[in-house]
């Protein structure tokens, strides 16, 4: 039995629709009023909630100028150490309870991702209404045993994760009655390429820890997302960026307002198209049945001749014989005089 997951006032099971994050990460560019540009952008685009990053740099690192705080060779490299990166990156604390009620006033739930015990308790203030465990923090153990007891919603990204470590970070949610969760399948990677992606495993996931899965994209484009839709993604989370954006230290993978709009369309769609596994026709197709071919007089027919092929016509509409008799009736003997494009019936031959 698959678990269903309540965040806010979505309940994601098998048969609901997937639902859309937007996440700001780094690309407020420490800037309040472009902070409520990318909220508003991400209204305007249809997404479903919003996400943000909670931490100072002590949150992560410790300043230090030694080889382990040094980054490797990435578009994060122009930073001497990760401090300095994490300085630069992070959503000052005093811009978060402003920027919940900016949220709220806007009727989106935002919700974040914080970064050590410190941050869980400084968004518990500010009433957060779900939390997001990162990639990289999955074996923080401390961070997640603060979150589990919140019993808040709570979402793991994977991209960093074996099933050991997966498996272990369940086992303390559990441990402190923490049981709405689902886990997000992940590449962390940045930009991910399409054949890093696995999306096959989300299903294979799901099976395994009976919990809803979703997708958190580090890819370029909208392929990605739409595809783990498909295949049962409940949850998409996708940097959004503002459409001139090109200094945030997260752009460089980062979607433009405009197309993260257009992603959310396409997923709408994809998620209508996959219908159920069920064969039917649709209803409208129903009513177009009339344009399949059947069998018609293609020539006068004199009673008593002989059909041959050149009498027969297999045209639309369908409205004389099926098509399946055309041998049948090839070689009958004609009851009547039949008039060129007459809908031919069985009972005219014998």
């Amino acid at each position: 039995m698959i678990k269903n997951f309540q965040i806010g006032k979505f309940r994601l099971n098998e048969n609901s629709k997937c639902i859309i994050v937007a996440e700001i990460s780094a690309n407020h560019t420490q800037s309040l009023s472009k902070t409520k540009k990318l909220i508003d952008g991400a209204v305007k685009s249809g997404a479903d909630a919003i996400k943000i990053q909670t931490y100072t740099p002590e949150s992560l690192t410790i300043i230090s100028h030694n080889v382990s705080s040094k980054l490797k060779k990435t578009p994060w490299s122009k930073f001497s150490n990760r401090y300095e990166l994490f300085k630069k990156a992070s959503l000052p604390f005093d811009w978060h309870e402003e920027l919940f009620l900016y949220a709220k006033s806007k009727k989106i739930m935002m919700f974040s991702s914080p970064f050590s015990e410190k941050d869980v308790n400084f968004l518990e203030k500010l009433k957060c209404p779900a939390y997001k465990l990162a990639s990289p923090e999955i074996t923080d153990i401390p961070l997640i045993t603060s979150i589990a007891k919140t019993r808040k919603p709570v979402i793991m990204s994977l991209g960093l994760a074996s099933l050991k470590d997966t498996s272990l970070a369940i086992d303390i949610l559990k441990k402190y009655k923490s049981n709405n969760f689902m886990l997000l399948k992940c590449t962390a990677v940045y930009p991910a390429l399409p054949e890093m992606l696995n999306l096959d495993s989300i299903n294979t996931l799901k099976k395994k820890f009976k919990c809803q899965i979703g997708f958190s994209d580090h890819t370029i484009g909208s392929y990605a997302p739409i595809t783990a839709s498909i295949l049962g993604a409940k949850l998409i989370e996708k940097h959004i960026k503002l459409d001139d954006e090109k200094k945030s230290v997260d752009s460089f993978f980062s979607t433009s307002v405009t197309d993260f709009g257009s992603m959310v369309m396409d997923i709408r769609n994809a998620n209508k198209s996959k219908g159920s596994k069920k064969y039917i026709l649709d209803k409208k197709s129903i009513a177009e049945m009339n344009t399949r071919k059947s069998l018609f007089a293609k020539t006068n027919l004199k009673k008593g001749m002989i059909l041959q092929k050149k009498n027969i016509a297999c045209v639309r509409p369908f409205s004389g014989l099926h098509p399946k008799f055309y041998f049948k009736i090839l070689g009958k003997k004609i009851k009547k005089d039949i008039k060129i494009g007459k809908s031919l019936k069985l009972e005219f031959f014998y």
